[in-house]
């Protein structure tokens, strides 16, 4: 049994990239998600991908260098695919995929 739904990393030394995917967490959560969001700005993107494949959580959300070119990476771990979604409805779309 995994800890939350979502498994939302900050990728990335951009400032920019932390508040989106912050503000992210709160919608998913507030659409009746539980959402572990790692925010370590001292540890390197491929720690926390391992991390996130260690800790089990169903669907991993990346929020890194794509995020100016407005998309987020959505994975399905249990499928292994990935997705790429507007950042700008990025809430509603994993939302949806979820349920």
């Amino acid at each position: 049994i995994a800890p939350a739904e979502v498994h939302l990393v900050a990728a990335g030394k951009d400032e920019s990239i932390f508040a989106f995917a912050e503000n992210l967490a709160s919608e998913l959560e507030a659409k009746g998600l539980t959402v572990l969001f790692d925010d370590r700005k001292d540890v390197s993107p491929g720690v926390k991908f391992k991390d996130a494949e260690l800790i089990g959580i169903p669907y991993i959300v990346i929020v890194g260098k794509s995020l100016a070119e407005g998309k987020i990476e959505f994975r399905v771990r249990s499928e292994g695919s990935k997705t790429e979604f507007e950042s700008s409805d990025a809430a509603s779309l994993i939302f949806s995929a979820i349920n």
